[in-house]
Parts: C-alpha cells; structure tokens; sequence
C-alpha cells in the first residue's frame, strides 16, 4: 500500500506530464520528476543509429525498434515511469492505448546520455530497469565517450556491466546476440 507521499509524488507527476509542452520527457524516477527538453540532432544521430543497427543486425524479426514509448518500472516510490530513448520488445508488446506500458518482454532498454539527463541515466536508471528483470541496458554516454552493457539484472542492480570506448565494436548478449559498431556514431 503506498503511503500519503507516493500518492501526492504521483499525483504531481500526472499534473506535470499532462502540462508538458508536446516533445519535453517527464519521468517519475526513483521519487523524483524529471522534465527535459526535447533532445538535439547529436542525441537523435545517436538513437537513429543504434535503432539502424539493431534492426539490420538482429536475427530475430518479431522483434521491433521502439522509441517514445513510457515505461513503468519498479522505484523507490510505487512506481516509476520512464521514456527510454529507444526499446526492443517483441511486436505487438505495445498494441494499446495506454501512455505507460508494464516492461514484461522488454528485452533492451538504450539510453543515449544528454548533459542534462547522464546523471540519472548513470545512476537511478539502472534500478528501476534491474528491479524491472529488463534483460539488456544499452548506456551510451556521449560524454565519458563510452559504451556500457549492463547485463543479468538481480534485484536493484545489474550482475554484469562491461564498458567499451565509443568508435569499438560493442558485443550485445543474447537474446540480441550481434555487435554494435559504434564508429557509425
């Protein structure tokens, strides 16, 4: 049951994503609300490519390239809600009318960071997506120039996390199972 705070917390979040100009992110992350701006061309190069790649690469064509899609992931409230930059899922995961989706069968979230939003895709992020049991978190982070797969969630963390320079090649576990060539970003 949650308590008077989680209520009020979610309360100001329905008021605030209902508000937000057509384009801007708001997101209930660990107990707190985040709202971002639309992000830059650099950012959407980023995310284009990524969603390129894990199309033309995969080997499993009932998965589908997601992007705009709301989350909801287990926070240090009720409940979390996210907009990762981009989700694989299997086609027809998202075949409703709801603004937030439950993450059963989400098989990759990817994050692209922004100056704005690294901490929290460093750091709160991981969490909520662990805790969730999404197999893969792509974390691209365009200013430490790196690459980070966090694989095999176990509770709030992720049991594997290996990290690459950006412009090497970046291998994704199973089920994706191809390389990611990240001199294409």
């Amino acid at each position: 049951m949650p308590d008077d705070s989680d209520s009020s917390v979610e309360t100001a979040f329905e008021r605030i994503n209902a508000a937000a100009p057509r384009g801007w992110r708001v997101e209930l992350i660990e107990g707190d609300i985040y709202v971002t701006p639309p992000a830059n061309g650099e950012h959407e190069e980023f995310v284009s490519e990524l969603s390129a790649q894990a199309y033309e690469r995969r080997r499993d064509r009932r998965l589908r390239n997601y992007t705009g899609i709301g989350l909801n992931v287990p926070g240090a409230s009720e409940t979390g809600h996210v907009v990762p930059d981009m989700v694989i899922a299997p086609k027809g995961t998202f075949d409703d009318n709801e603004e937030w989706h439950e993450p059963a069968g989400v098989i990759l979230v990817a994050e692209v960071t922004s100056t704005s939003t690294a901490e929290r895709d460093r750091e709160k992020k991981i969490h909520g997506y662990a805790r969730a049991g999404i197999p893969v978190y792509l974390l691209i982070d365009r200013e430490a120039g790196e690459v980070t797969v966090y694989s095999d969630p176990s509770g709030d963390d992720y049991t594997k996390a290996p990290k690459r320079k950006l412009g090497l090649a970046v291998p994704l576990p199973a089920p994706l199972g191809f390389e990611l060539d990240t001199a294409e970003f």
